[in-house]
């Protein structure tokens, strides 16, 4: 297996820009819109647009959770793994509320239908988008398209899209790993 590059730290910060400039387009001032990352891995594209938002654009104030979907999930009970769950933080009310579910990577759209079920359980927004940073588009499991994309990458089935954040590994870097058979 030997990864190839297909995002620097230069690309991915110029496709987090246009993500939060497609957002403002949309959303204006964001009064009437929560942003919510899917954990684990949507919480830094969160927090980074988040940012990326106040500091270069304006926009201060912007409601926002962390959803955590691990038990909501179809695949729930086929491993013999214990799950770990990470922290849900919704301190926002979405009722009546546009809200955008921001992840990383959109594979088969499981994690996507999972936090479709999740969000149930804190009010009914008005409506919800998705933006995904990396759109594995030829891959989907279930009908879920995503609003906002940053890049397109065809793989096939086998082949991982490894998107990683400096604040893990202190790299900003899209990775193509491919499986050899």
């Amino acid at each position: 297996m030997h990864p190839k590059l297909l995002l620097n730290a230069h690309q991915i910060d110029i496709l987090l820009h246009r993500l939060a400039c497609q957002l403002i387009e949309k959303h204006r001032d964001f009064s009437e819109t929560v942003l919510i990352g899917l954990q684990p891995r949507g919480s830094f594209v969160l927090d980074r647009l988040i940012q990326l938002l106040s500091t270069h654009y304006g926009v201060s104030e912007i409601a926002h959770g962390k959803l955590d979907t691990t038990f909501f999930r179809d695949d729930f009970r086929r491993t013999d793994k214990p799950h770990a769950a990470n922290a849900t933080q919704m301190n926002v009310s979405i009722e009546d509320k546009c809200i955008v579910f921001i992840d990383d990577v959109l594979y088969t759209g499981r994690s996507i239908r999972a936090a479709l079920t999740a969000i149930e359980s804190y009010g009914r927004p008005s409506e919800i988008e998705l933006l995904t940073f990396i759109d594995r588009r030829f891959s989907r499991h279930l009908p879920i398209q995503p609003d906002y994309v940053g890049r397109q990458i065809d793989s096939l089935q086998n082949d991982k899209v490894e998107v990683k954040w400096k604040e893990l590994t202190d790299e900003d870097a899209v990775y193509l790993i491919k499986e050899t058979l």
